[in-house]
């Protein structure tokens, strides 16, 4: 029997990590809907799934608005009768320093990154707890924990996400709902696509990313795929016991220090 025969997932973002987390959910058997607020990635989402016979739609969704979540919980919860699981996977990437960066990006990162997960625990939490339990999944990043220069909001969010995560897990743990970390480090999405377009100077979008990958000791970037399966393991019975934790997958690259 599929690890999430009978289970209701949401999952927040439609391409990237959140993509490759609500596919990997509805293959393990899970009921699964996507959030997300762009119409030309939920649709391509819809048809990936379709292709593969999944039980996995998206529903258009800005989760930064608190009207439009607590909507869209109270659908999915209508639809499939209850809810188990929770992938927080939406985010946006400002650059700029705390001087450069303006009050709109800087709430908007702030919004989107942390208060999602706010909103999606809000709203969702409850309705795990009459299931009996359930498990929360937070995408972080590695800079939560070390960063590069020049990424004040973003970093800003990440760090809060694993303290928020450390609150949620310890405010619901009677209550069976488990809450984690995943801290990735450079993983093949539109976020580093983007990366790759502002500072390329010239190179190729493979070039790039070679680089970048070249910084983790593993000698690659990640695959949002690669992400996906250390959130489905959080998501199931079979890490029961760990709940406030972060996990990172990061190919070794805060293993190491600059020193050579």
């Amino acid at each position: 029997m599929p690890e999430f025969d009978g289970k209701v997932a949401i999952a927040t973002g439609t391409t990237g990590i959140g993509r490759a987390s609500a596919l990997r959910l509805a293959e393990g058997g899970a009921q699964v809907v996507s959030f997300g607020i762009d119409p030309a990635a939920n649709a391509e989402l819809d048809a990936i799934a379709a292709a593969r016979g999944l039980t996995l739609a998206t529903r258009l969704t800005d989760v930064s608005d608190e009207g439009q979540v607590q909507a869209a919980v109270a659908e999915v919860v209508q639809a499939h009768g209850g809810l188990d699981i929770i992938v927080n996977s939406a985010a946006v990437h400002p650059y700029g320093t705390v001087v450069t960066t303006d009050q709109t990006s800087w709430n908007r990162c702030m919004e989107v990154n942390v208060g999602s997960i706010y909103l999606t625990g809000r709203f969702g939490i409850p309705h795990m707890i009459r299931r009996g339990g359930g498990a929360v999944v937070n995408i972080s990043s590695v800079q939560g924990n070390a960063c590069q220069p020049n990424v004040a909001a973003y970093v800003a969010s990440k760090g809060a996400i694993h303290a928020l995560t450390r609150a949620m897990a310890l405010d619901f743990a009677a209550d069976k709902v488990r809450v984690n970390s995943v801290s990735p480090g450079s993983v093949r999405t539109p976020i580093l696509s983007l990366s790759a377009q502002m500072f390329g100077g010239g190179e190729s979008e493979d070039e790039i990313f070679a680089r970048f990958g070249a910084a983790h000791p593993i000698g690659r970037i990640g695959e949002p795929e690669e992400v996906a399966e250390m959130v489905a393991y959080l998501a199931s019975e079979r890490a029961s016991f760990v709940t406030g934790a972060d996990f990172r997958i990061d190919g070794g690259l805060l293993a190491g220090i600059g020193v050579r």
